[in-house]
């Protein structure tokens, strides 16, 4: 099986020459050959106007001798374009002065001060154009009047080259200016597309571990329950408690499936603009306080506060998620936990507190509370966590606050859900 090779098409004639004006002539790829092949021309162009006067004004060995030698720097003009003008005008010089064909030395002396223009400063270019125009006529004057102001008739063609390289090289700095700006926006949108990314990855790292975290902890304290159960006291099987206990685990492994089904959607989501589904919100508060209460906690929930920003609810959510989880795993065995949510004026405060003994702290660390603080940053808020002071008893308490849009107005709002633990 041969393989298949896809042909470059070449550049236009247009597109060659387009890019050769736009390019810094410094930087143009074998810049020393092209120039040595343009020194050729122009010396061969030289010898042709030479041969084509009269006698009498053709140059004389001398003369042939200055005329090649000033195109030699031409070589180099793009190197040292200075250093370049200043030995052709060397060189140039003694060939006028003796009198030869002044148009022979033209081309050369018009191309090193295009060269200068291009890729000079305008100032050191104007100055320059000035010098070599007042070493002309100065030499000019001492061979012929006549010629002297003939060439201070032309100096316009002079002035007319040194002012196209100047314009030549506003407009390359412009050029370039507009494909540096679209190469910044390019990498701008590579770095934004990366960090977006990134984002979205420690979005779903987030769900997923609060999700997993907090499910696989329900589900082995209610496996315990019911291995406790089945040991205790096989001749008399609480039958009842056992089937709620497996009951519990299938409830937890449904809803679990449910939402970690949303969450992978985002993963698979290629086109869609946002893939994340319906976001949990206060109204899964209540969810979430059965779940610990099956694992064998004794929760108290309390929310006061009305609708808020969605990504506000999906915060609080997740919070009360992990800390409760927090308390299942590390408060002992039926801890008291008491959340409560309530609104104030533009935030939204939350609080979760137990009395249990809190982790351990020669166990390993997790990422609970790194998440729970990530949550709240995500919306602008702030969250602390940590043992409980002045509660007496010891414990542990996370607390946050998260800023809402809405301002609340009126009277306080009424409890939505207060379920203490005496009600169950």
């Amino acid at each position: 099986m041969q393989a298949t090779t896809t042909a470059v098409p070449r550049p236009r004639a247009g597109e060659r020459i387009m890019a050769a004006i736009n390019r810094d002539p410094r930087a143009a790829p074998h810049g020393t050959r092209n120039d040595a092949v343009l020194a050729a021309v122009l010396l061969t162009g030289a010898v042709c106007l030479a041969l084509s006067t009269d006698e009498g004004r053709r140059p004389d060995a001398a003369g042939w001798a200055l005329l090649v030698a000033a195109h030699i720097p031409i070589v180099w003009r793009r190197r040292h374009p200075l250093l370049v003008l200043v030995a052709l005008v060397a060189l140039v010089g003694p060939y006028h002065a003796m009198d030869n064909n002044h148009a022979a030395a033209g081309p050369a002396s018009y191309v090193a001060l295009y060269t200068l223009a291009v890729t000079g400063r305008p100032l050191r270019t104007i100055l320059t154009g000035i010098g070599v125009l007042t070493v002309s006529v100065g030499i000019m004057l001492t061979v012929n009047t006549h010629q002297a102001v003939e060439l201070i008739r032309i100096s316009g063609w002079v002035i007319a080259i040194l002012f196209a390289g100047v314009d030549v090289r506003y407009y390359r700095q412009y050029v370039a200016s507009i494909v540096e700006r679209a190469e910044r926006a390019e990498r701008t949108r590579e770095e934004e597309a990366r960090r977006r990314v990134a984002e979205e990855r420690l979005r779903v790292a987030r769900d997923l571990h609060d999700l997993l975290a907090h499910s696989i902890t329900v589900i082995g304290v209610q496996t315990s329950v019911a291995a406790h159960v089945l040991t205790a006291d096989p001749g008399r099987l609480d039958r009842a408690a056992v089937a709620k206990a497996l009951d519990d685990i299938a409830e937890t492994c449904r809803s679990a499936r449910g939402e970690l089904r949303t969450t992978l959607e985002v993963l698979r989501e290629q086109d869609a603009t946002d893939a994340r589904g319906p976001l949990p919100g206060l109204h899964g508060l209540p969810d979430l306080a059965e779940t610990a209460r099956g694992a064998g906690a004794r929760v108290e929930l309390s929310v006061r506060a009305d609708a808020v920003p969605p990504a506000v609810g999906a915060a609080v959510y997740r919070i009360v998620q992990e800390a409760l989880t927090n308390s299942v795993r590390h408060a002992g065995p039926k801890p008291s936990v008491h959340v409560e949510v309530r609104a104030e004026r533009g935030a939204l405060r939350l609080s979760v507190t137990d009395d249990g003994t809190g982790p351990d702290p020669a166990g390993t660390p997790g990422f609970g509370l790194v998440g729970m603080r990530e949550r709240a940053r995500s919306v602008g808020g702030t969250l602390d966590a940590g043992p409980r002071e002045g509660g007496g008893g010891g414990g542990f308490e996370v607390t946050a606050v998260l800023p809402t849009p809405a301002v609340p107005t009126g009277p306080a709002p009424t409890p939505t859900h207060l379920i203490p633990e005496s009600d169950r």
